[in-house]
């Protein structure tokens, strides 16, 4: 028993000692142990593995566990970002599943609210090195900031009958999403080792990155990782469409399907044992493209259409705060004259052409903001008014809903007059990045990044963006359909181009008719 009870007494020396050698902004995780960067306030790692690097035979497979590492993995840069046609500060490999994580805690004891990151790019770009993504300021407002990495483009959505033969769920594509589950499980499981609280996280995101919250709400794969969640001019709610448009960009995984073999002939491969052979950089185009660069009605990571689904209450029913921007349209539309507007319009909308083009007129000799916003609804608009209808009609949880419009005034003459908030504006608010050096930063963009900061990661700690020191946002519905303008002070306001958006929505009800369906074809 003596020798017994020693043996104990002794491995307990160990342990302890290994946990009184670890240095400042040393923890475990899974994997082994990380060092970060300890500042006053702050303890920064970046470059976490929370996955397996998918490479070799892990391309174009789900994500695998990550891989134990000896000794201590110094965590002080950010890694690589995916492959894609752009070049990021960081680099890019194929080896890019890793976060980054911001952390205030003093203990892993204060169990302080998380928030997880997901970049924009149209499914084809980003990355988390992006110096707009920093998370230090937003995270001294009292949260632990993670910023995840996924696949984009061929190598995170491309679909082929081989890999869905191969794959044992009998899908393919959407391997890009699959990484965003996977680090979102690293977190429930790790977070607290960095102070954070694995029940109360939220998930907030851009463009591609909302479009992904937007997806993750309706996943069953994802349900019980996040307790709250932010769309910045994100939503999926619209149809799948063979030819795809902004709000129309989903297709089935029979049609992607279709699409990754034509896709892989064009390098001359006619399987994808062939494709994994070949080097990624390519078959990794410079520019956005399809097939392979968007997720995908599966029937697994995506079960149907989101509207639908919302509809029948199958969705993670959780607190959202959702919203756009004024202007969203001048960052995508091409249109130059309302002969182009026109023509555009009647080519996807078919019968409803003249209604919408009636909702949203062009000018005699131009393309204004009147007619840009159909752009701007198609794609944002109508699918953030949607999901907080379909939310607050068949959930429990509450809706907020806002409006970015904060812009100078541009001056009649001026090649910006008429024009609103594009497309992304609203990114630096929200991470606290603007320029006050800059005489162009009025006191009005520093009130509205402080209460957008504020609102944000109230929204995190308590599931209402409502708080002390910024103006009450109340929850949204059709009884109740209040708005938050961000811009030029907040303030509440009506849904914008409400009559306008009654029309589109008109489209978006007969697109999943039959008829509707049929005529897409």
């Amino acid at each position: 028993m003596k020798n017994i009870a020693f043996f104990i007494v002794a491995a307990m020396i160990v342990v302890f000692s290994a946990c009184s050698n670890a240095q400042p902004g040393q923890i475990k995780v899974e994997g082994g142990w990380i060092q970060g960067t300890v500042t006053d306030s702050m303890t920064i790692f970046k470059g976490i593995p929370f996955a397996a690097p998918p490479v070799g035979e892990l391309r174009w497979k789900a994500p695998q566990p990550v891989q134990q590492w000896e000794g201590v993995k110094q965590t002080i840069d950010y890694a690589p970002a995916p492959m894609q046609g752009g070049n990021p500060q960081s680099g890019k490999s194929e080896d890019c599943l890793y976060l980054n994580v911001w952390t205030p805690a003093k203990s892993t004891k204060d169990k302080i609210p998380v928030l997880v990151w997901i970049y924009g790019g149209g499914f084809s770009f980003g990355s988390t090195c992006d110096p707009m993504y920093d998370g230090a300021k937003l995270a001294s407002k009292g949260v632990v900031l993670v910023s995840i990495a996924y696949r984009v483009g061929q190598l995170g959505f491309l679909a082929h009958p081989d890999l869905t033969a191969e794959s044992p769920d009998h899908v393919s594509g959407n391997y890009g999403l699959l990484d965003q589950i996977a680090g979102l499980k690293w977190i429930k499981q790790n977070i607290a080792q960095f102070g954070g609280d694995p029940d109360k996280v939220t998930i907030f995101g851009e463009s591609a990155g909302g479009i992904s919250v937007s997806m993750l709400c309706a996943s069953p794969l994802a349900k019980g990782l996040f307790q709250g969640a932010i769309s910045e001019s994100g939503g999926s709610f619209g149809p799948t469409r063979p030819t795809t448009y902004p709000g129309e960009n989903m297709k089935t995984l029979e049609q992607a399907e279709a699409d990754g073999i034509e896709y892989a002939k064009q390098f001359g491969a006619s399987s994808i044992a062939e494709l994994r052979q070949m080097d990624a950089e390519k078959f990794i185009p410079a520019g956005w493209t399809m097939p392979g660069g968007w997720p995908i009605v599966d029937g697994y990571v995506i079960p149907g259409d989101q509207h639908t689904m919302y509809q029948n209450g199958n969705y993670n029913d959780i607190p959202v705060l959702i919203g756009y921007n004024s202007d969203e349209g001048a960052s995508f539309s091409r249109e130059r004259t309302p002969e182009q507007y026109i023509e555009g319009v009647k080519a996807r909308y078919g019968q409803f052409a003249d209604t919408l083009i009636a909702a949203y007129p062009a000018g005699e000799n131009s393309v204004p903001k009147t007619a840009r916003d159909l752009m701007r609804d198609a794609a944002f608009g109508w699918q953030t008014w949607a999901w907080a209808r379909l939310q607050s009609e068949a959930g429990k949880s509450k809706v907020y809903y806002y409006y970015f419009d904060q812009h100078p005034d541009f001056p009649e003459g001026s090649p910006m007059y008429g024009f609103g908030s594009p497309h992304g504006q609203e990114v630096a608010y929200v991470f606290q990045h603007l320029n006050n050096a800059d005489p162009n930063t009025s006191a009005s963009d520093k009130e509205i990044s402080e209460a957008m900061g504020t609102y944000w990661t109230n929204f995190a700690k308590y599931g209402t963006p409502n708080g002390e020191g910024v103006p009450e946002w109340p929850a949204f519905s059709d009884q109740n359909p209040k708005v938050m303008y961000l811009g030029p002070t907040p303030h509440i306001g009506p849904v914008p181009s409400e009559q306008s958006l009654k029309v589109l929505d008109t489209y978006f009800e007969w697109r999943r008719t039959p008829e509707g369906q049929a005529w897409a074809k």
